[in-house]
């Protein structure tokens, strides 16, 4: 999943530097939905990790 939030920030970048703003923007929120998920996941993969070890 963060692979897809770095592949929609780099698209972000290239329409941005050239001129697409709506395909920026789009790409952009993305790319931060994507990101959020992925550490939302990554912390509850913490959490229970350390509940089920002994």
């Amino acid at each position: 999943m963060l692979r897809w939030a770095i592949i929609f920030l780099v698209v972000a970048i290239i329409a941005a530097v050239l001129g697409f703003g709506g395909i920026a923007g789009a790409a952009t929120e993305i790319a931060k939905i994507l990101f959020f998920v992925f550490i939302v996941l990554f912390v509850l993969a913490l959490i229970f990790g350390k509940i089920r070890k002994p």
